[in-house]
């Protein structure tokens, strides 16, 4: 088992495809809640740059109804309102 830093921004399933897209086959990974994760490999430099490099992708949730109202500065009661509710 190899350790490395574990990037700010994690996010384990891109890593295992960015590692393997670099000829490092990796199943699993393990974080272990102390700032490093760590992984079975036989190429830790290969995999250092790769996990050093790793930025995961956050989805944003989708806005809900009041935040859609929000950014065109209305709340539910005024649409209630403009609706005649």
């Amino acid at each position: 088992m190899q350790k490395f830093t574990k990037p700010e921004n994690l996010n384990g399933a891109e890593l295992i495809v960015e590692l393997a897209n670099k000829g490092v086959v990796v199943k699993e990974i393990y974080d272990f809640s102390d700032g490093t994760i760590g992984f079975e490999t036989d190429n830790k430099l290969a995999a250092s740059a790769v996990v050093a490099a790793h930025n995961g992708t956050t989805v944003a949730p989708e806005p809900t109804i009041e935040d859609k109202l929000a950014s065109i500065g209305l709340n539910l009661a005024d649409l209630k309102t403009a609706l005649g509710l």
